[in-house]
């Protein structure tokens, strides 16, 4: 029997995370050819990813260049893989998310009359412009996709309400499966500025923050807001691997350069992230990724955003949606700091993203779509 050619395509750092388990659960599988290919988006920070994971792309785009435009990426990455699938002729393409390079693989496939599946389908804002550009590239996913893979019934939901009807599992989310081969209680970084730090001796705060919509005054509050913790907390410190992006590293670096207790890291690879966060106190972030991944390890997540496309977290209690001004900021992170109640609300609240079996259910979908076999059951 032939085998079904199953093509995985993803370009950024938390692309390759989130399809790691994925990818290897494709490569098990004795009725599937799998194919992998990247764009190289983001190039470093894609290989770390992809040699913690061993997973080894048959194809390589090597599209990143300095300065790179939305209009690069995408344009760069549909004539790049318009070449790829000519050549491997897949059956599926699956995509990750809403990046620049999920939003070009599918277009292209779609070009070619690829069936398309889209990993972490259905998450919405519903504001076009925030988080920018995901928003719209999420939208225009679920229009091009055959297979929309949610990692809720809430993003399943909101495909319905957009007139998607067919080709919907609920899967559970594909970092959780990630997170149960990286967090190791004997786990040593393997970043030198990370083995530098004590992390018993202060409660840590772990900050991430690169969104194109916080650039300039909301970058700067959330620096400002972390030095007056810092000034008023003496036992805590933030740790904050800071993203290469001019704007972001330019001003992280203005602000909090010699400020006592914040430690300003270049990035950090998978391991050293996912371990870091299990060792925290809790996390200030505007990452998408990090609020499904905190509640897995039990840490409170505070999100320096206006909205969240994951409003799972926040109605089971373990995510906070606080917004980018610096009086927010530090009022709700000091709630945290000095109310032991306030926090055991939040670090024992129950994390609705997943069991670790995402993967499985997604390659059971796939099989069930291409072969008509049993369709997997769906998380809850």
């Amino acid at each position: 029997m032939n085998k079904i050619k199953v093509m995985s395509v993803f370009g950024t750092r938390p692309e390759a995370i989130k399809m790691a388990p994925l990818v290897h659960a494709l490569n098990e599988n004795p009725e599937i050819e799998p194919v992998c290919c990247v764009t190289a988006q983001h190039r470093e920070m894609l290989d770390s990813v992809l040699n913690i994971f061993d997973i080894k792309p048959d194809y390589d785009l090597n599209i990143m260049s300095p300065k790179q435009t939305l209009a690069d990426i995408t344009t760069k990455s549909i004539n790049g893989l318009d070449d790829v699938y000519k050549k491997v002729k897949p059956d599926l393409v699956l995509v990750h998310g809403d990046t620049s390079t999920a939003f070009a693989a599918a277009l292209t496939a779609f070009y070619h009359k690829i069936k398309v599946g889209h990993v972490e389908a259905g998450l919405r804002t519903f504001d076009k412009y925030s988080p920018y550009p995901e928003e719209i590239n999420r939208r225009l996913l679920g229009a091009v996709s055959d297979f929309h893979f949610c990692p809720t019934g809430n993003n399943a939901n909101n495909l319905r309400r957009e007139g998607i009807e067919r080709g919907i599992y609920i899967t559970g989310n594909t970092v959780i499966d990630a997170i149960r081969k990286t967090v190791k209680p004997e786990y040593r970084f393997f970043s030198d500025e990370l083995k530098a730090l004590d992390l018993n001796k202060y409660r840590t705060i772990l900050l991430t923050a690169h969104r194109r919509e916080n650039y300039g005054t909301p970058l700067e509050n959330i620096m400002n807001a972390v030095k007056d913790l810092v000034n008023e907390f003496p036992d805590m410190q933030v740790i904050y691997p800071v993203h290469l992006s001019p704007a972001v590293y330019d001003t992280a670096h203005r602000i909090l350069d010699g400020v006592p207790r914040v430690h300003l890291l270049s990035p950090i690879d998978v391991g050293d992230m996912h371990n870091l966060m299990a060792r925290s106190f809790l996390i200030l972030t505007d990452s998408g990724g990090l609020q499904e991944e905190a509640p897995s390890l039990g840490k409170p997540v505070l999100v320096l955003r206006n909205e969240t496309e994951r409003p799972e977290a926040v109605e089971a209690g373990t995510v906070r949606v606080i917004g980018v001004e610096r009086e927010d900021i530090f009022n709700n992170t000091a709630k945290l700091l000095i109310s032991g109640d306030e926090y055991d609300k939040m670090s024992h609240a129950v994390n609705p993203y997943g069991d670790g079996m995402a993967s499985n259910r997604i390659v059971q979908a796939i099989l069930h779509e291409l072969l008509r076999l049993p369709p997997p059951a769906d998380y809850r």
